[in-house]
Formats: C-alpha cells, sequence, structure tokens
C-alpha cells in the first residue's frame, strides 16, 4: 500500500509592500475584538510593533502587546505571553518578527485553546483543537516560521530545545512585506539567509521529499543563489529582498512538508545549550552534515543536483559542500564551531539531545551516535 504525503501551508499568504495593512483590514473584516501583537525588544524599540498596534487601533480593534519574546523562546516567554493573552481576552493573534516572535506566538495561541504547557506538545501533532488564529507578520527572510507548522521552544531546565511539529500551529495567514527587511543588518541578513538555504537542502535530501517539496526547494535554491550576497551587500535592494522573502517562503513549503534532518536536530541542541543564534549553527553544520549524507547513494546524487543550482563549474556533492563552504566565508560566518564557543566535552550529551529531536527522523542516514560525534568533531575542527 502506498505511503500518503500532506501538504501543509497558510489557507492565505501575502507578499509585497502593504501586505501588513492588507492583513490589518483582513484582520479587521474578520470580526475579531481583542488583538495580542507577540513579538521581540528589538521590534518594539524600532518601533514597527507601535506601528502596527497604531494600525489595528485605527480600525477598532483593542490591542495588548508583548514584547519581550527571547532569541530563543523558552518556556517562561510562553507562558508570560499567555498571561497577558487571557488578561485582555485576546481573540486572535499577531506575531511581528523573525523566527523567535512566531514561534513564541504559535505556541501561545496553541496552549491557550489547548491547556497545559507547551512542554506538553513536544513532538508531533500531539494537540487536539487549532490554536487561536495567527496572523503572522514576517520581518527576516530566513526561518519560514510564518508559514510552517513547526514552533522551537526551549527547556531552560534541560538545556534542550523542544521541536513542535504540529499542524494546529500553522499561521492563519503569512504576511511578508520586503520594506521591513530594507534594514536588516549584514549578519542577519546571512544568518537568515543561510537558514533558508539549509531549509531548501535539508528538504530535498530528505526521506520523506516529494516532487512538490523538490520543486519549492530547488526554486529556492536558485533565488538564495542570485540574491542573498546581493541583500547582504546591499540591505535596500527591493529585488533581492523581495526574491529571498520568496526564497525562504518556498524553503518553508520544501520543509514543512519533507522535514528536515541533522543540520537542524544538532542546531536546536547547539541553541539550547549556548544560546547560539539558530541561523549561524546552522550554516556552520550544513556543509559537514552533507559530507556524512553523501555516503548515501541517493543523497549523493541529490547533493551534486543541488551543485547545477548553486552555480557550481563541477556538479558534484563535493562542489555543493564546497560552495557551502564559501558561502560561509563571503557571508562572514564563523569558521567552525569552536569559534562559536562549542565545548568538546559536551559532544556526547549533544548527540544524545539530537538523536531524540524529531528533525532528525527524515535525514537521509540514520547516523549512530559515534557518527553525530563525528560530524560535531569535522564541524569544531574545520
Amino acid at each position: 500500500m502506498p505511503s500518503v504525503s500532506g501538504f501543509y501551508i497558510p489557507p492565505v499568504s501575502l507578499f509585497g509592500e502593504g501586505a501588513i495593512e492588507e492583513a490589518a483590514k483582513q484582520i479587521r473584516q474578520a470580526d475579531f475584538k481583542n488583538v495580542l501583537i507577540v513579538t521581540d525588544p528589538g521590534i518594539a524599540k524600532i518601533g514597527l510593533s507601535g506601528t502596527v498596534s497604531k494600525t489595528l487601533e485605527q480600525l477598532g480593534l483593542n490591542v495588548a502587546v508583548y514584547d519581550q519574546t527571547q532569541p530563543n523562546p523558552n518556556e517562561k516567554n510562553v507562558s508570560d505571553g499567555l498571561k497577558v493573552l487571557r488578561e485582555h481576552n485576546s481573540d486572535v493573534v499577531v506575531s511581528i518578527g523573525g523566527g523567535s516572535a512566531h514561534d513564541n506566538a504559535k505556541a501561545i495561541a496553541l496552549v491557550a485553546t489547548n491547556g497545559g504547557s507547551i512542554e506538553d506538545y513536544e513532538g508531533v501533532n500531539k494537540s487536539k483543537k487549532n490554536g487561536l488564529p495567527l496572523y503572522a507578520i514576517n520581518t527576516t527572510a530566513g526561518t519560514a516560521s510564518e508559514m510552517t507548522r513547526f514552533t522551537i521552544i526551549t527547556n531552560e531546565a534541560k538545556r534542550t530545545k523542544m521541536a513542535i511539529i504540529d499542524n494546529h500551529v500553522t499561521p492563519s495567514v503569512a504576511i511578508n512585506d520586503p520594506s521591513t527587511m530594507y534594514g536588516l543588518p549584514p549578519s542577519l541578513t546571512a544568518a537568515t539567509g543561510l537558514d533558508a538555504l539549509t531549509h531548501c537542502i535539508e528538504a530535498y535530501v530528505s526521506t520523506a521529499s516529494n516532487p512538490i517539496t523538490d520543486a519549492c526547494a530547488l526554486k529556492g535554491i536558485d533565488l538564495i543563489e542570485e540574491s542573498l550576497e546581493k541583500a547582504f551587500l546591499n540591505g535596500s535592494d527591493k529585488k533581492a529582498r523581495t526574491d529571498m522573502c520568496y526564497a525562504e517562503y518556498l524553503g518553508g513549503m520544501a520543509f514543512n512538508n519533507a522535514s528536515l534532518g541533522y543540520v537542524h536536530a544538532l542546531a536546536h541542541q547547539l541553541g539550547g545549550f549556548y544560546h547560539l543564534p539558530h541561523g549561524v549553527c546552522n550554516a556552520v553544520l550544513l556543509p559537514h552534515v552533507q559530507y556524512f549524507n553523501k555516503a548515501d547513494e541517493a543523497t549523493e546524487r541529490r547533493l551534486a543536483e543541488i551543485a547545477i543550482h548553486l552555480g557550481c563549474k563541477a556538479h558534484t556533492a563535493d562542489a555543493t559542500i564546497e560552495k557551502l563552504l564559501d558561502m560561509c566565508k563571503a557571508l562572514k560566518i564563523p569558521r567552525n564551531l569552536e569559534e562559536l564557543g562549542v565545548k568538546k566535552a559536551d559532544f556526547e550529551a549533544l548527540a544524545e539531545h539530537a538523536m531524540k529531536d524529531a528533525c532528525h527522523a527524515t535525514n537521509p542516514i540514520p547516523f549512530e551516535k559515534h557518527e553525530v560525534v563525528a560530524i560535531l568533531q569535522r564541524a569544531f575542527d574545520y
């Protein structure tokens, strides 16, 4: 009996300048009354959350704001945001930011309707009910959290990141307005862009890939190859920023349905242990995980196909790996795990936790623990 593949994306996605204003109108037309905005201190400081709040208020909505989401959101961020939501009797959530704000908002919206704590939903499809309606305004071209059924929350006590993969956390509307990204610093542009590239590549070599996710992944790689360095060098390049919005969304479509692999399984642990930026961890790990993945013949062929889309002269898996290393260097990503402050003494624990992470399940090779440690060692020594 053939297996059944699903394809999950938000019911509505909005792209282009003016998308935020259009989303605000749709919230009003849906007859919501009380809005909770979930964001982070940086977005609040530059005034974007204030602008969105004012827009919603002018349309007659009551707005409360939770703006203390941390770069790696934790259980306290979820419970604190949930407290504001309940005090305000919010019937809709608006997230503004990158992956952290969206992940926190998803968790808040899920627990609001299902009860308990976010820890109860670690794993795949553990909830019973839809979360509150969520409108996700994206400000970085990387995580694709504005459109996925993934949310990642840090468990501080265990020093791990919990992967919640649940259809009920998929946002109702994903909003990508490139004008929110014009002022992003080059370092954030690089980290988030390489996060998007990681999504495309891991989805393409995933054991759960299919022709639809393949098409999304390869087109995403094409756009990243064409646009990421341009956006890095000139943050106001309208076309490059717009194309990166589409690229990261395509990457999201790919991994939201084909899932990921050991790059993310390990990156989640680095974030949990050391509070390191997720996109940077992915960028550093990506070529080294693929170096081990190429031992699988089918994956080696797929990595060779990726070389074509990355503009490599040689169409081989090794050419892809070298190009990834070159991209990291050009975009000023730290060279290796040692530069990130990772400790060799933690390799065993990092490997054990990665092997329990839901993302590892679709990696093309089901690595044993000593192989996961070897990946970390290679990424440390490079």
